[in-house]
């Protein structure tokens, strides 16, 4: 079936999010395990991802756990520097589909605050067609609703949606919705695949 719309995730498919990375570095791999073994961080990030408002959620999390009260607010201070950095390849291929004509849209796990800022660190975030922003859903992926509200807002039918994504259960929920789906594992895999569906070139996708 034809694609007529292309869907990016934001997160490890045009913006690498390694915040474990990013606390290694600074306060030592040791010390993070045990904070991580302690407080479940990516479960509070996806309160904010569902629209909670980003640093009270940060700081709530901080004053639950004073222990590690200093790292969790790192999650909010340092949260552009887990953000980092952006994937060029990614970019270049969100670029020339667009420069194609080809509809090309987000579907992204992220809180309200969190993508404003984001926005004003990597301009190419409001380069798409349409951004649909779980914060202000008030639903994550891979929950089926978040999907429902694309393609009603769409208006599209799901075998023409071409989705990327760098996790697997959010693939799986897209594909049993009808949707043509990609696991990204790195920018020359989506390239090509891109290729491979006739809407870019070998030059086009860098390859």
């Amino acid at each position: 079936m034809t694609v007529e719309t292309v869907v990016f995730d934001i997160g490890n498919v045009l913006i690498e999010w390694q915040p474990e990375r990013h606390y290694d570095s600074v306060i030592g791999e040791a010390r993070r395990k045990e904070m991580f073994a302690a407080v479940d961080l990516h479960a509070i990030n996806d309160e904010v991802d569902r629209g909670a408002p980003f640093r009270a959620t940060i700081e709530k999390a901080a004053d639950d756990y004073p222990a590690f009260k200093t790292e969790i607010l790192m999650w909010y201070f340092d949260w552009i520097k887990m953000a980092a950095p952006a994937i060029p390849h990614s970019v270049a291929l969100l670029r020339a589909l667009r420069a194609k004509g080809i509809r090309v849209i987000a579907l992204t796990n992220f809180g309200i605050e969190s993508f404003e800022f984001a926005e004003t660190k990597y301009p190419f975030l409001t380069e798409f067609d349409k951004t649909y922003v779980s914060g202000r859903m008030g639903c994550v992926k891979p929950h089926s609703l978040i999907y429902e509200m694309l393609e009603a807002g769409e208006q599209a039918q799901p075998d023409r949606l071409l989705f990327a994504d760098d996790r697997q259960e959010n693939i799986d929920m897209a594909a049993s919705r009808g949707w043509q789906t990609h696991l990204f594992t790195g920018p020359q895999g989506w390239a090509k695949r891109l290729v491979d569906e006739g809407l870019l070139t070998m030059e086009e996708a860098g390859l």
